[in-house]
């Protein structure tokens, strides 16, 4: 069986995803909310959590993106990847997004751990796929051999204070890249 070819991951001006370089992530249709960006989603200050900007004008924080193999330079479709917010914040955390349970859902936080793929940091791995008109992520990590994940697509689910928190979701977020 031959194995499958992986699409690199481009950006709205049709360049590269390279690893290390700062993107926005966008959503593909306007009049949906801005970019992604860290939040106090929770009855306290930290952790922070990913969310959707409220406002389609706000690109929300750059982030960079590191595929689990550091050496590749170019991004690529259905790759093991961490996802790290390029900003300080007020709380004591990585800004390394993470799978979590919060409340009977399963939410991206921004305090998981970068590299060391394995089972400890099993949470901290996405994808990203191609999907309609764009991409969504996915989260299905491949960085543990004997690990069997529930994987699901991230989708943006809005909670009882109006924010936009990304989640496991039957509805994909559909996205876009911009460079920051």
């Amino acid at each position: 069986m031959r194995p499958t070819l992986a699409y690199p991951v481009r950006d709205i001006d049709g360049n590269l995803l390279r690893s290390g370089t700062k993107y926005y992530i966008l959503p593909v249709f306007r009049g949906r909310g801005g970019g992604v960006t860290l939040a106090a989603t929770r009855n306290e200050s930290c952790p922070l959590d990913v969310v959707q900007e409220s406002f389609e004008l706000q690109n929300g924080l750059p982030l960079t993106l590191t595929p689990v193999n550091p050496k590749k330079g170019i991004i690529r479709e259905s790759t093991d990847l961490n996802i790290i917010f390029s900003a300080s914040s007020i709380c004591i955390q990585s800004n390394v997004w993470m799978l979590e349970e919060y409340e009977g859902e399963r939410i991206i936080s921004g305090h998981g751990q970068a590299g060391n793929p394995g089972q400890e940091t099993l949470s901290n791995w996405f994808k990203i796929e191609k999907y309609e008109n764009g991409y969504k992520l996915v989260f299905c990590p491949t960085v543990c051999d004997f690990c069997r994940p529930v994987c699901g697509d991230i989708g943006v689910k809005i909670d009882e204070n109006e924010s936009r928190r990304l989640a496991i979701s039957d509805v994909p977020f559909m996205i876009m890249f911009r460079k920051a």
